[in-house]
């Protein structure tokens, strides 16, 4: 099915959260430090991702890309605005309900992995999933180790795999739960070629068959080319969009504002 009539059949569903966006931030602003030493990461940033979609989020270095990341999933908090998440309106939500959201409503694949290193793979895997309490069988969670070509790798610690294998089982962890919003930070960063496009229709299949929806940051014009819309952050505001991008659009509007 095509981007166009996957966002046709979800028009059509009539479902309540079909109708609605999966994130939408409105006017934030988040600023670090305080007085005259404070510095605003993001500034009156208005954004909606609708349920169902892929959206990248682009820019210079120190455009914001990872702050409106976190802001949009609960890690952070606004100074100003409203933040909602799956219909949730998360912006002054107690730390309990923002734990129950991150535990059941979105995955988060970070940058860094935060792997525990003295876990197995699939330990790690299953790791949030049994925290929160819920049952996970070892096939499911092998399932998605397959899924991500590690199949053969579920036995093995963190100092056992490569840097790309490490942020291949973060992005299982992740997908385990199914969540309705998953955020991503640079996740085909430390991933060869072969491994990346692995990732990337992950990510395609999760939009297109499940209707999930991703939020990603990404450096790459070929990465953020797969998503429904590029987002292109500079100095904390959003200075341009694309939809429905090709690699050219994406890489010229990119030079653009990192010129």
């Amino acid at each position: 099915m095509s981007r166009d009539q996957h966002r046709a059949a979800g028009v059509r569903s009539g479902t309540p959260f079909a109708a609605r966006s999966a994130v939408e931030l409105r006017r934030v602003t988040r600023v670090f430090g305080s007085g005259n030493a404070g510095v605003a990461a993001l500034d009156d940033v208005s954004l909606s991702c609708p349920t169902g979609s892929w959206t990248a989020i682009m820019g210079p270095s120190g455009s914001g890309k990872s702050t409106l990341l976190h802001c949009a999933a609960g890690l952070d908090r606004v100074t100003r605005g409203q933040v909602l998440l799956a219909g949730n309106d998360i912006t002054a939500a107690p730390d309990d309900v923002l734990t129950a959201l991150r535990r059941h409503t979105i995955g988060f694949v970070f940058q860094g992995f935060n792997l525990i290193g003295s876990l197995t793979a699939e330990q790690n895997v299953a790791f949030p999933a049994k925290l929160a309490g819920a049952r996970v069988s070892r096939d499911e969670v092998r399932r998605v180790l397959a899924g991500v070509g590690l199949a053969d790798r579920a036995r093995h610690r963190p100092r056992e795999l490569s840097g790309g294998q490490q942020q291949r089982v973060a992005l299982a962890r992740a997908m385990l739960s199914r969540p309705a919003v998953l955020f991503a930070d640079e996740p085909t960063g430390a991933l060869d070629s072969g491994s990346a496009r692995t990732v990337l229709e992950l990510l395609r299949t999760m939009v297109t068959a499940a209707g999930q929806s991703v939020v990603m940051v990404t450096h790459d014009p070929a990465v953020a080319a797969r998503a429904d819309a590029v987002v292109f952050l500079a100095d904390g505001r959003i200075v341009d969009r694309v939809d429905a991008p090709t690699v050219r659009d994406v890489a010229e509007r990119l030079a653009r504002w990192e010129g």
